[in-house]
């Protein structure tokens, strides 16, 4: 993908928890080209992490961002906006002269728009999306097998499809969805997250949320999840999903030492901040131990 250094280093501020740094990068990027989708997709991304965090909650004992149905607020605008646009001009690239790059662009971008209303309950948007996302995924790699990224969509795709509900299947069969295979999705996850220019965090840490959420295999969830942690040791998110995975693999002690790190991470989103310690003072409790 030849990704530029500014690129490499946003994303890498993005999930050190500076925020602020990574957002002004990305409008760096957009500013010196204003018709690739590359710095957009940065910027929505910063923007996911925000929204994802101020709807954490502790439920059914385990912390994530629950799927339900909720009001809009400004964030998600502007959150989806973001995402449009990297779609848009990728499309735009891609009627100009067809590339595996911007395929992936274009992929990406309907996946971000999918990942939102899948968070909103909404069933049929995230559906079109989804499946216009896995359309332009496949025919990145047609042009460029090697194209490691577009795995974390795939993987996504064809994990969630495979483990729908049953009344969500039934709807799958007749809007005409392509199908999925859990243990495919899994492997390209994999790939993603071994092999990815851009993608590799966000891969592990999906890989480790869905077998922690869905398989109840915590033994590998803790090992998708462990280069989180090494990688980025003061991330509150990752710290609170490896907390959690330890606690469900019944290491308290790991656990409550991962819950109050991320109380104590240094974050300058105040709402994220807020939430975290909220969801850390549930999970201590529940532990029976103390916040400090």
């Amino acid at each position: 993908m030849n990704l530029p250094p500014e690129a490499t280093e946003a994303i890498r501020l993005m999930y050190s928890g500076k925020t602020n740094q990574a957002i002004a990068m990305a409008h760096d990027l957009e500013a010196a080209r204003p018709e690739h989708p590359l710095g957009y997709l940065i910027e929505a991304d910063v923007l996911w992490w925000k929204i994802y965090c101020k709807l954490l909650e502790r439920k059914y004992s385990t912390i994530d961002s629950w799927s339900r149905q909720r009001a809009p607020d400004p964030d998600d605008d502007a959150y989806l906006a973001l995402a449009d646009k990297v779609t848009h001009l990728a499309e735009a690239g891609i009627a100009k002269s067809d590339s595996a790059e911007m395929e992936l662009y274009a992929g990406l971008g309907y996946a971000s728009r999918a990942r939102l209303t899948g968070l909103r309950y909404e069933k049929m948007a995230t559906a079109r999306a989804g499946v216009e996302a896995r359309k332009r995924l496949l025919r990145c790699l047609e042009l460029d097998p090697d194209m490691a990224d577009a795995n974390l969509g795939l993987g996504l795709y064809n994990y969630y499809v495979d483990t729908l509900s049953g009344m969500a299947k039934v709807l799958r069969f007749f809007m005409g969805i392509p199908g999925g295979d859990k243990r495919v999705g899994l492997r390209q996850l994999g790939t993603a997250a071994t092999k990815g220019e851009m993608v590799q965090t966000e891969a592990r840490f999906n890989m480790a949320k869905n077998l922690r959420n869905y398989d109840f295999d915590y033994a590998r969830a803790s090992m998708a999840a462990a280069p989180l942690t090494s990688d980025f040791p003061e991330n509150p998110l990752f710290l609170l999903l490896a907390g959690d995975i330890a606690e469900k693999l019944g290491h308290k002690e790991e656990a409550a030492v991962r819950f109050r790190a991320a109380a104590a991470a240094p974050m300058e989103d105040v709402k994220c901040a807020e939430r975290v310690r909220q969801i850390v003072s549930e999970a201590l409790t529940a532990l029976g131990a103390t916040t400090k």
